[in-house]
């Protein structure tokens, strides 16, 4: 029936998450994606499931992505065991690294301020000594870091993989290749109809809009505010390399196939998702500082990707006060909060469970009246 069905338009880590969400919970599911067309934020994701320093604007951010980071275990456990993919979790601690003292120090201002106002958010400052003892490669440009205990990371791609494949294994539909420009809703009839670019069109009692960068337009039209900016992720993989690095960095990370992911950048450039040389001999100059022997791995490639972002970097997930069964979600950190989208969004939206407590203040109406540009990264 129209009304037990939800319709998620986008299918990246985003809406595939929150429609796997739903689904897993046994609600009728239809995934609306634009396909290789879209500018996947995956593509150019880190690939780090992060708590350290997320938050230090808003506390309920930090507790947001507390519970999310403690959700992942199980959350990769329920899909490999459901598809079979593995989504690479490594889930044993990570660490930030810095260069200067002074750069050190507001690293530990900023997670002491979040730990104090959010709680429960525990840290470890060190010296380079320290930290050789877990990360023996380390260069003498290192002045020092931080531990998160919670930190850890996974694969975008493979984690992508597992929620759609997860999605069909639940009966979900996935439609690609359409590309959403309009969506009208029938007070009267309790529905809404996604109407696609080519004239095609998908009727449902839920629609959450999911669409990454396409988030803001099409929200509108049911009375959402959702502001979203672009920002481009630049990202070096090198050749395979012996195993030298157990724990993630904010800098580089080494894969369970080898390969060295260094990354990533954050530019303004509109909607550009090409390389350019200087910033990849910036990031690689970057790992060479972090990890000297680097700068005898070969490159063997670059790539770019656009991220939406909030013009605070703090998610939206709403639900229209005029059009009642219509949602808005968008955040830059897929990775770290798909287990949290799954087992809360997903259910919420699909009308399933009351909203969150304190997803009231992740609303978008706090944009209002503002003319803001996405500034630091959350």
């Amino acid at each position: 029936m129209i009304s037990n069905q939800v319709t998620v338009v986008g299918g990246g880590l985003v809406g595939a998450a929150i429609a796997y969400g739903a689904a897993r919970r046994g609600l009728s599911v239809r995934v609306l994606d634009q396909g290789d067309t879209a500018f996947r934020a995956s593509r150019g994701n880190f690939g780090l499931v992060w708590l350290s320093s997320k938050g230090g604007g808003m506390p309920e951010y930090a507790r947001w992505t507390r519970e999310a980071v403690g959700l992942w275990g199980g959350f990769h456990q329920e899909l490999l065991d459901l598809t079979g993919v593995d989504s690479g979790l490594v889930q044993q601690g990570g660490f930030w690294l810095g260069f200067s003292d002074e750069e050190v120090q507001k690293r530990a201002d900023l997670l002491a301020k979040i730990d104090r106002e959010a709680g429960g958010i525990p840290f470890r400052m060190m010296e380079p000594a320290e930290i050789r003892q877990y990360l023996p490669d380390i260069g003498p440009k290192v002045a020092g870091g931080s531990w998160g205990a919670h930190d850890g990371m996974a694969n975008p791609l493979f984690l992508l993989r597992a929620l759609h494949s997860g999605l069909k294994k639940c009966g979900a539909d996935i439609i690609a290749g359409v590309d959403i420009t309009a969506i009208e809703h029938d007070a009267a009839a309790g529905r809404f109809t996604a109407r696609s670019r080519d004239g095609q069109s998908w009727t449902s009692g839920r629609i959450v809009i999911a669409a990454g960068l396409g988030v803001s337009g099409l929200a509108e039209q049911v009375g959402i505010h959702a502001p979203v900016v672009t920002t481009r992720g630049q990202v070096l993989i090198t050749e395979r390399l012996k195993p030298f690095m157990d724990y993630p960095t904010n800098k580089a990370r080494q894969t369970a196939e080898g390969t060295v992911q260094i990354g990533s950048t954050t530019e303004d450039v509109g909607l550009d998702d090409g390389t350019t040389v200087e910033k990849i001999e910036w990031l690689a100059r970057r790992a060479v500082d972090t990890f000297p022997h680097l700068a005898h791995a070969r490159l063997v490639r670059a790539w770019g990707a656009l991220r939406p972002l909030t013009p605070d970097g703090y998610p939206i997930y709403q639900e229209s006060e005029t059009c009642p069964g219509a949602f808005a979600a968008v955040c830059h950190s897929g990775v770290t909060l798909a287990a949290i989208h799954a087992n809360i969004l997903g259910p919420w939206m699909g009308g399933l469970m009351d909203a969150p407590a304190g997803v009231a203040r992740f609303c978008g109406s706090r944009f209002l009246g503002k003319n803001t540009r996405y500034a630091s990264d959350h």
